[in-house]
């Protein structure tokens, strides 16, 4: 069976989900306010290594990069020193009311989470090519800054490189397997990195898929639950932990 799970059920998605820009302070202080205690976000490494917030790999959906850099240059997040990126407008896109809301580093936010004792999922989202360095400079970061005396950051990823690599500097730091499809080798993957949680689309679980990873000690979490019959289907398959963009939906105390 799973050993104790210091973290609650609901989980709220890159911040505050859709109502507010994802992956920015706003919208992790947005799903504060709606009550959630744990908030997933979206790492990348810059050109000069500064850890950030972002989900694609390209700038364009949630920046104003095609009118703030210059015409032809690379739309890559990963491909810009942070001093770039810190200027970028990363609110208009969603609405008015965060026009000029700068992207966040992941230790401003780490450091957010600590101050208020809220719980922590980190997604390790490397740009292409940059997994083994996006997951050391992700374990080393949390490592160095995150009290042991607190509920540590769940790392996840994709990527097992990424995985592997975070835990080689912080292998205290629990990790989570991301999947989008139940891939051959999937589960002993997820053991050979030493894995603390299977993290998958919430379409992929049913009972048996549960029960087999509670087995193997493992946590079972769905990404993305933003509909009431899916959430009470996880629930009643005894799944363990719900990622929602509906912090406007879901109370977090149920």
């Amino acid at each position: 069976m799973p050993s104790p799970w210091p973290y609650p059920r609901w989980i709220a998605h890159r911040g505050a989900g859709k109502l507010a820009p994802e992956n920015t302070l706003s919208a992790f202080r947005l799903g504060a306010q709606h009550g959630y205690r744990m908030f997933e976000c979206d790492a990348k490494l810059s050109a000069d290594g500064v850890l950030f917030l972002l989900h694609d790999a390209t700038l364009d959906r949630t920046t104003h990069a095609a009118t703030q850099l210059p015409h032809g240059a690379s739309r890559q997040g990963g491909d810009y020193p942070w001093g770039t990126l810190a200027q970028l407008d990363a609110g208009s896109w969603h609405s008015r009311t965060y026009a000029g809301e700068a992207l966040p580093t992941l230790e401003a936010l780490a450091r957010w989470c600590l101050a208020n004792h809220f719980c922590l999922n980190v997604e390790i989202k490397p740009t292409p090519g940059t997994e083994a360095a996006t997951g050391h400079a992700v374990g080393e970061l949390l490592a160095r800054i995150w009290p042991a005396t607190a509920v540590p950051p769940l790392l996840t990823s994709f990527k097992p490189e990424a995985l592997a690599a975070a835990r080689a500097v912080a292998p205290q730091l629990p990790r989570g397997l991301l999947l989008d499809t139940l891939w051959e080798g999937c589960l002993d993957q997820a053991q050979q990195l030493g894995c603390q949680a299977l993290v998958c689309h919430h379409g992929l679980w049913d009972g048996p898929l549960v029960h087999t990873v509670h087995r193997l000690g493992l946590r079972a979490l769905s990404y993305t639950v933003n509909d009431e019959w899916a959430a009470q289907r996880l629930i009643d398959l005894g799944t363990d932990g719900l990622i929602t963009d509906r912090v406007d939906l879901f109370s977090p105390a149920a």
